[in-house]
């Protein structure tokens, strides 16, 4: 892999999480060596905002944000002087990219202006790479969200094809697929990664590792199951740090070229050393701040622990 930055098939990827204890630290060194060698020393850093928070329409048992649950998150759109705020603050932080994200099923011509109006107002006023996550898309959509200035579309699969039906019920697996195939046509970076934890079996996860690695998506954010009161998947158990430490060095040997990004549900997961353990094994971007229901750590935080590893943040101009 070190010579040929060729991922692991299925089958090797099971292996790694299956792998006994005492080999994670192996396995650990091996995936930062992969990294390194196809990705470079710098991460990357971003912000992410809700335009649009609450009152979902579809069922995705993980999400506080689903208007079917009795879970305490309440329908709340953000302003346009909000998300312009909220990108210089992102901006202010050394993050390169700020991604506007909306619990919708997909857009609608309401939200399409708003994010029209938006991004030509984050543009004028800061220096920073848009992102958008906004659901399942038209073609039409995605050449608008294209013009409109958007570089880079958020669209997670959040699980394995097999295990999904135990997920989400409202829309399928493929729907996913295909928003993310028009994606890459349009020329568009394809973000696309999901949840561990969600009660998945380890052949499943290896499933899902080598379904995004079919894919090729420029990023991958790998988000750890963080229980929602008042959701289906409430009650389940959060991952062992052990495990996820497996399933980081699992994707960066699935993913060796890819973007491999720290997102939700780590701080519980892995806390400090599993998160500095995840940055020295394979894990080269991460969201700073909060992340859309829960609580993250501080900007300042994530950004001095960077530091202390000496790890270069990416420029704005090297990303362009």
């Amino acid at each position: 892999m070190l010579e040929t930055g060729e991922g692991l098939a299925e089958t090797d990827i099971l292996r790694v999480l299956q792998a006994p204890d005492d080999q994670i630290p192996a396995l650990l060194d091996l995936a930062h060596q992969v990294r390194m060698q196809w990705c470079g020393p710098e991460v990357e850093v971003e912000g992410i905002v809700s335009v649009k928070t609450g009152g979902c329409p579809e069922d995705c048992h993980f999400c506080s944000q689903s208007g079917l649950f009795p879970s305490p998150v309440r329908a709340a759109w953000l302003d346009i002087p909000g998300l312009v705020d909220a990108a210089v603050q992102t901006a202010a932080t050394g993050a390169t990219e700020f991604c506007i994200v909306a619990a919708v099923r997909g857009p609608d011509e309401k939200l399409m202006t708003q994010m029209r109006e938006a991004v030509a107002a984050i543009r004028e006023a800061v220096d920073i790479n848009v992102a958008a996550s906004l659901g399942i898309l038209t073609r039409e959509q995605v050449e608008d969200l294209k013009a409109m200035g958007i570089h880079r579309y958020n669209h997670n699969l959040e699980t394995a094809r097999s295990h999904f039906p135990k997920v989400v019920t409202t829309h399928t697996w493929d729907e996913r697929w295909d928003t993310l195939q028009m994606i890459a046509e349009s020329g568009l970076e394809v973000c696309c990664g999901g949840i561990v934890g969600m009660g998945e079996s380890l052949e499943q996860r290896a499933e899902f590792a080598a379904q995004l690695a079919e894919l090729g998506p420029y990023e991958v954010p790998l988000n750890f199951f963080n229980p929602r009161p008042g959701t289906p998947f409430g009650d389940l158990p959060v991952m062992a740090t052990r495990e996820a430490l497996r399933t980081i060095a699992a994707f960066r040997l699935a993913l060796p070229r890819t973007i491999l990004r720290y997102a939700g549900g780590r701080e519980l997961t892995l806390g400090d050393p599993g998160t500095r353990d995840g940055l020295l094994g394979g894990i080269n971007a991460v969201i700073v701040g909060n992340y859309l229901t829960t609580l993250g750590r501080t900007a300042d935080s994530d950004l001095d622990m960077l530091s202390e590893l000496n790890m270069p943040i990416k420029a704005l101009s090297d990303s362009l």
